[in-house]
């Protein structure tokens, strides 16, 4: 009897599970990341080591690897985590009842506010530099901006099909939109000429920019 009894109990333990070990700590995996889009923006991706992202960060070069696996890696998921941190998806979201231009706006100040941020104007002068392979302006281009255009591109479709925009192709939308919105003042902050705009000055551009554009893909 009491073997059976025994046999019954072992039969209801919850079975273990067999994952491949412990979770990944996300309080050390925030600070490679933390680390990481620092040492770029100042060092340049090539004068970057993940020895020194390790010591920026306060773990091991074993930890680095173990959550991204190579430098490369890192760096696009420090650019990506820059971006959403920037421009988080809550941005794009489609399905709002707001007002399309205040919607447009909001994605207009990130935008701009973003861009015109000193790691992010160091980060594209960078990506401008002989000495920057092409594969990493590639790896950038797709953790970044072709990131945003997209997530655009899906909210321009889905006013479009609300009746809200007469748009043709929303892709190409997109990268008008994010193109007036930098402006000639962008051009300016990339060379040096001049520093970010005000509070006031950010406002008044991004909203003839966002009047401009609805104007352009109003219904007809």
């Amino acid at each position: 009897m009491s073997s059976k009894s025994s046999a019954t109990n072992v039969s209801r333990e919850p079975a273990r599970s067999s994952g491949p070990g412990r979770p990944k700590d996300l309080g050390k995996r925030a600070a490679i990341l933390d680390a990481a889009k620092e040492m770029f923006v100042e060092l340049g991706f090539n004068g970057v080591s993940m020895d020194g992202i390790a010591a920026s960060a306060g773990v091991s070069k074993l930890t680095v690897y173990s959550h991204f696996g190579d430098k490369e890696t890192l760096f696009r998921e420090a650019i990506q985590a820059k971006c959403v941190e920037m421009m988080p998806d809550a941005l794009f979201v489609t399905d709002s009842e707001g007002p399309l231009r205040d919607q447009l706006l909001g994605i207009g100040h990130a935008f701009f506010t973003l861009i015109s941020s000193d790691a992010a104007l160091a980060t594209q002068r960078m990506m401008m530099s002989p000495d920057t392979d092409d594969r990493i302006r590639q790896m950038f281009w797709e953790a970044g901006p072709a990131r945003t255009e997209t997530a655009l591109s899906d909210f321009l479709a889905a006013r479009v099909a609300r009746g809200e925009l007469d748009i043709p192709d929303p892709i190409v939308a997109a990268r008008q939109y994010f193109c007036i919105i930098k402006g000639e003042l962008h051009s300016h902050m990339m060379c040096g000429l001049c520093a970010a705009p005000g509070q006031l000055d950010q406002d008044a551009h991004v909203a003839a920019s966002v009047d401009f554009f609805l104007r352009a893909y109003a219904p007809r």
